[in-house]
């Protein structure tokens, strides 16, 4: 969980630090927009992949692979002397966090059976809501202390140090041998970029939004939908005659049949769209409108770190007496903070607003802890463990897209109405749209824990 930890750690970690970036290697906007979303890219890339190698060569070696490559990654990256330097070495960063990640699940799938799986899994829930729940504080206190961004990279060696020979003792071997030694390189690539396409346009909106390009930023963007649609549809067709020919799909057909998998999914991207944008509102107001510094603000967010971490074991471990409806408890109970959090923002005195927003992120947060690792257990229950790296690729790349998705509205959102409404009134507007897309997930899963009713379907 360790490796999972900091690879998390760095989507949101780095965000705090870049003025201080700016200023020290004199970035240009493009480089920043690098930096920033090279890394979430390159990630999203690589998990289907990784996962489906993962499964075959063994998650293990895959694992240390991941966690070596991204220490080595992070050493250089708080080494870097230029802007274009520091953003390729991200990008590189990100593509070994793709590589570590979906072996997490994997191993989990391997290691745990029944209950004990969906421990493990809210003990991995805790550990994503956490680490990017921290991330601007983790970022913020480096900063201050260290008096410089380096360290936000190079916090991640000494940790990756000791990860490695633990991960060597530790994990388990392959449990199966391989069916196939067959790789579908073709279907693998096919997935990748599809989900790169989808991303970019929404990653590049956000940014163009933040930098201020506005209206006149380029509509170019929007035709990586289309190029994705086209290479979705080469990808069903090839992946059918792949299996039919060979039986080594990089997406098995047991998995694409599982009604329980996709809706995890769908459940897990819709709530990633309104999750990863709350910490960013809030940094939003505290440092722009009230001129809180960037410590400041990460710590007044950290209360939603501390409910999630305090409510996932618990939603590990009663998931399995109460299925779905526990994520449909986790997702009303996000609305309501959410809700409060908005009410805050709009009418609360500047001096009580930071203690309310602590007390309303906190509720929000246990919200969030009683979604995500319940939401992967259900999601992974029913999946065969032989592919359980690439089921939990696909979760990952579902999330991920979901959060570029919720980045770019909510940040499109706070900048049109900034000049009229100011900071908090944007900010507030710019949470009913997280507010919508947590509602779209809170549908989703309501379907989804009718169907398991009516089918008396249950974690296994």
């Amino acid at each position: 969980m360790a490796g999972g930890f900091v690879a998390m750690l760095d989507v949101s970690v780095v965000n705090v630090a870049l003025p201080s970036i700016q200023t020290a290697l004199h970035a240009g906007s493009a480089q920043i927009q690098m930096i920033v979303a090279g890394y979430t890219l390159a990630l999203a890339l690589l998990v289907v992949p990784a996962g489906r190698l993962g499964d075959m060569r063994g998650r293990r070696i895959m694992f240390i692979i991941g966690v070596t490559g991204f220490g080595v990654m992070s050493l250089l990256a708080g080494l870097a002397t230029s802007d274009t330097e520091l953003a390729i070495v991200r990008v590189l960063q990100g593509a070994f966090a793709g590589v570590l990640n979906p072996q997490n699940a994997g191993l989990i799938q391997q290691m745990f059976i029944g209950k004990e799986r969906a421990r493990a899994f809210g003990v991995m829930g805790a550990t994503i809501g956490v680490a990017t729940a921290l991330g601007p504080v983790v970022g913020g206190l480096i900063v201050t202390l260290a008096g410089t961004w380096r360290w936000v990279f190079f916090i991640n060696v000494p940790i990756v140090a000791v990860v490695v020979p633990l991960a060597r003792r530790l994990l388990p071997p392959p449990a199966h041998p391989v069916t196939s030694e067959r790789l579908d390189v073709p279907g693998i690539g096919m997935i990748g970029l599809a989900a790169v396409c989808v991303m970019t346009p929404f990653v590049l909106s956000a940014a163009e939004t933040e930098s201020g390009a506005g209206a006149n930023a380029s509509p170019w963007r929007w035709a990586f939908i289309g190029v994705a649609v086209l290479v979705l549809v080469g990808f069903v067709a090839w992946e059918r005659r792949y299996q039919t020919r060979y039986g080594a799909a990089v997406l098995d057909p047991a998995l694409v049949r599982n009604v329980g998998f996709r809706f995890g999914v769908l459940v897990g991207m819709a709530y990633f769209a309104g999750f990863t944008s709350i910490f960013l509102m809030v940094t939003m107001v505290l440092q722009r409108g009230l001129g809180y510094s960037p410590l400041m603000a990460g710590l007044i967010g950290a209360p939603f770190a501390v409910g999630s971490g305090l409510a996932s074991p618990i939603a590990g471990r009663m998931v399995g007496h109460f299925g779905r409806v526990w994520v449909v408890g986790g997702l009303s109970l996000m609305l309501v903070g959410l809700l409060a959090t908005d009410a805050v923002l709009r009418w609360a005195s500047v001096g009580d607003l930071a203690w309310i927003l602590a007390i309303t992120l906190f509720l929000t947060g246990l919200g969030s802890g009683s979604v995500i690792s319940p939401n992967q257990a259900l999601t992974l229950a029913s999946v065969p463990p032989r592919i359980g790296g690439v089921a939990g690729g696909v979760l990952q790349v579902g999330q991920q897209v979901g959060a570029s998705i919720g980045m770019s509205i909510v940040l499109s959102t706070f900048f049109i109405n900034l000049t009229l409404l100011g900071a908090r009134g944007s900010a507030a507007q710019a949470l009913i749209a997280s507010m919508g897309v947590i509602l779209l997930a809170l549908c989703i899963a309501i379907i989804d824990w009718q169907r398991r009713r009516n089918h008396a379907e249950v974690l296994a």
